[in-house]
């Protein structure tokens, strides 16, 4: 055959029909099958049924789901003499946007567009909201997600996932400048991918469209550009894993966390109530979301987080989901680090 490889006919839709496979588990008997079984929380149309899965799947960038284990048990904050000021009480129900209502970036949901750059979200906006808190309302914007996601080359790959920890470590190493949402021009490096904007029917501007390449990394500044770049950067003094018996203390003493999950294929028709996986739920992806409370609904503990797929996904742009189970490998994969206040 002269070296030439031959392809049939049949191979060749295979390979069409998995590179356009859409996401069943978007479709309305799924999401009805879903709300029959589920006892704590409600499923519903975030996203068109219609959309390939592989667009969900590359939406989910965090690779910082872990259990503890004796290499990296160093890596794990159990105590701070911080923590002293708490007098060992937990309330039942926590709310950050409550706590420090002047911090107006705890409560804001972003969109990290065609890109899976969860992880970079997640924790710059918890790094931003502790700034504003340490600073005491002094700084009050968000940082830069575009640097993060672009710039920090050991945290990962992109658009392609990362490593929130890494991220942790970034900002202590290197630190990070300022910058907000996409067209904003707000601070020095605001983000530069589209977000994904949904209507109420699920019909996303994303859709079928290619993930984002990765950007070149800019180190100067092009959204407010009065701004100098390398006297914008903002530090942490430490970066560091949560475990499950210190992450209430840590969120009550310095501000959000970074949560990371495991994603399973009923999560993104989340709408309402305490999110636990369906007994058959198939995993997608690991995704990373930030940490700003807790309570208990109906009986049922939870954390409550802020996502990144904007407004019109689940409750506002946050969920719940269960505490105190191991829910998705929830309680085992938090990151954070204490700011720098000059």
């Amino acid at each position: 055959m002269g070296g030439r490889m031959w392809i049939s006919s049949s191979v060749i839709l295979l390979i069409g029909v998995y590179a356009t496979e859409q996401a069943y588990f978007l479709e309305e008997d799924f999401i009805e099958s879903i709300n029959e079984k589920a006892k704590t929380w409600k499923a519903g149309i975030n996203f068109d049924p219609n959309t390939p899965k592989e667009y969900i799947v590359k939406l989910l960038g965090s690779k910082g789901v872990q259990v503890p284990h004796k290499l990296n048990l160093k890596m794990y904050k159990s105590d701070d003499e911080a923590y002293v000021n708490l007098f060992g009480r937990i309330p039942r129900k926590f709310d950050a946007r409550k706590e420090w209502r002047r911090c107006v970036t705890i409560g804001q949901v972003r969109d990290q567009g065609n890109c899976g750059s969860c992880w970079a979200f997640a924790t710059s906006s918890a790094f931003a909201d502790r700034l504003c808190i340490a600073s005491n309302h002094e700084f009050n914007e968000l940082l830069s997600a575009e640097e993060l996601t672009f710039c920090c080359h050991l945290c990962g790959f992109g658009c392609h996932g990362g490593y929130p920890i890494k991220a942790w470590s970034y900002f202590r190493r290197h630190g990070i400048v300022t910058g907000g949402d996409y067209q904003s021009e707000e601070g020095c490096a605001p983000y530069r991918v589209p977000p994904c904007i949904t209507d109420e029917y699920g019909n996303n501007t994303c859709r079928g469209q290619p993930m984002e390449r990765n950007h070149r990394c800019t180190r100067m500044c092009y959204g407010d550009q009065e701004i100098n770049y390398d006297d914008d950067h903002r530090f942490t003094r430490d970066y560091y894993h949560l475990t499950y018996a210190s992450i209430q203390k840590d969120v009550m003493t310095y501000g959000p966390i970074e949560a990371s999950m495991d994603v399973y294929d009923d999560f993104p028709s989340y709408k309402s109530g305490v999110y636990e996986k369906s007994e058959n739920a198939t995993y997608l992806g690991g995704h990373a979301v930030k940490l700003i409370g807790w309570g208990d609904e109906f009986g049922v503990p939870y954390w409550l987080m802020v996502n990144s797929w904007n407004e019109n996904w689940g409750d506002k742009g946050l969920f719940k989901i269960r505490r105190g189970t191991n829910e998705c490998g929830v309680d085992n994969s938090t990151s954070a680090g204490i700011p720098v206040v000059y």
